[in-house]
């Protein structure tokens, strides 16, 4: 007997940890404006009709997902982002599904992607950077107490929320590794540290790779390995063939140097990171309040005022 696709899609879906508070449905919600648009689905701000909590509703359809034999990789993303709770981690409330689509509620980052943020500026200052180094090495000290490895930390899943803390998002190719070592190829080109494309077996020290090229990035516009060809900048990255432009400070070299070592066990801790002096002395990061008052959607809103 043949199984219909939507039905294959329901079992992934209902096959995950049933964590969910509420049984949630689409007319819950008041859908506003898209906040994006992806391979397999898009991303709408939206209001719970109740209680007028304001997040992000994520859209997947099950056929585009099951074509790409992507289940496996939205059920780890949910059972993953269930489980953290971090000021700089994009908060994951809950999911529901239909025939056809997946939702996933997420929560809203009213500055949009770090990626488009730094389309519009170029690149950053000394003192917008250093923050995000601390803000995202925190993030990760985390992840990693927790044993996740994000493993595509890049300026497209990183999120600015309301006032302008980054926010680690997309958790699709992370994983929960009891031993922290893989060895599967994933990321994206630019931040792929070494040890991936040598396909050799990786740790968390892949994200901590990724921290370097992301501090490069912010400071000068380009990540440090870019090439015309994809196999020049695998080249350029197993070399770690690092040129800086003559305006890039000395901290920030010093810093960057540490993290982009080619041993992964040499590389800087991000403890150190978030100490260096560099980032000590030019950060500027601020730690959002804590709020013990909940709502429907079982946590507080920081942006119910957010136009939909």
């Amino acid at each position: 007997m043949l199984v219909p696709s939507w039905m294959t899609g329901m079992k992934i879906v209902l096959s995950l940890p049933a964590f969910k508070l509420k049984m949630w449905c689409l007319d819950d919600f008041q859908i506003g404006r898209p906040l994006g648009k992806g391979r397999f689905g898009a991303v709408y701000l939206a209001r719970e009709q109740k209680s007028h909590f304001i997040l992000a509703l994520k859209v997947l359809f099950k056929s585009a997902l099951e074509k790409a034999q992507l289940e496996h990789q939205l059920r780890r993303e949910i059972e993953i982002l269930s489980h953290l709770r971090h000021p700089n981690i994009l908060r994951f409330y809950n999911y529901f599904h239909d025939r056809t689509r997946v939702f996933l509620m997420l929560e809203y980052a009213p500055r949009g992607e770090l990626y488009k943020e730094l389309q519009r500026c170029k690149c950053f200052d000394e003192t917008r950077t250093a923050t995000y180094m601390e803000e995202i090495s925190d993030a990760l000290i985390y992840c990693h107490a927790q044993r996740v490895i994000h493993r595509d930390i890049k300026p497209e899943n990183l999120l600015l929320g309301l006032r302008g803390e980054l926010k680690l998002a997309d958790f699709g190719w992370s994983v929960h590794a009891p031993s922290l070592r893989r060895t599967t190829l994933c990321g994206t080109t630019d931040y792929l540290a070494p040890e991936m494309i040598d396909g050799r077996p990786h740790d968390e020290n892949v994200d901590v790779w990724c921290v370097g090229v992301l501090c490069y990035e912010c400071l000068v516009g380009s990540a440090p390995f870019d090439a015309p060809t994809r196999l020049e900048t695998f080249r350029r990255i197993k070399e770690v063939r690092l040129v800086f432009p003559v305006w890039v400070p000395d901290g920030a070299k010093d810093l960057i140097s540490k993290i982009l070592n080619h041993t992964p066990s040499l590389r800087l801790p991000l403890k150190e990171i978030m100490e260096h002096p560099w980032v000590k002395c030019k950060s500027r990061r601020i730690l959002p309040p804590v709020h013990k008052d909940v709502n429907a959607c079982g946590v507080h809103n920081a942006a119910d005022s957010a136009a939909m």
